[in-house]
């Protein structure tokens, strides 16, 4: 499970997810709303439980977020929004 630190404007809060989840909602994101299929980072097997690789690949989820976050400012689609927890944060 991966803890996401997530940040919208002066809201902040973590979300706890699966790689699995992350690969659920992009597989939705990429059929709904056209995004880049590559932007997701892979799926590594090699090393998988390492510290430094959890970490890394944290990093990286972070950074996918974000990136979807920028690419919807006005609004995020449903099922991002579902995803991040935003209607438990954000009024």
């Amino acid at each position: 499970v991966y803890i996401i630190q997530v940040s919208v404007g002066n809201h902040q809060w973590t979300v706890k997810h699966r790689y699995s989840d992350f690969h659920d909602l992009h597989e939705k994101l990429v059929s709904e709303k056209k995004i880049d299929k590559n932007l997701l980072p892979p799926k590594k097997m090699i090393g998988k439980n390492s510290k430094s690789l959890v970490e890394k690949r944290q990093k990286e989820l972070e950074a996918y977020l974000q990136t979807l976050l920028v690419k919807f400012p006005i609004a995020a689609p449903k099922v991002l929004s579902h995803f991040l927890h935003f209607h438990l944060y954000v009024s």
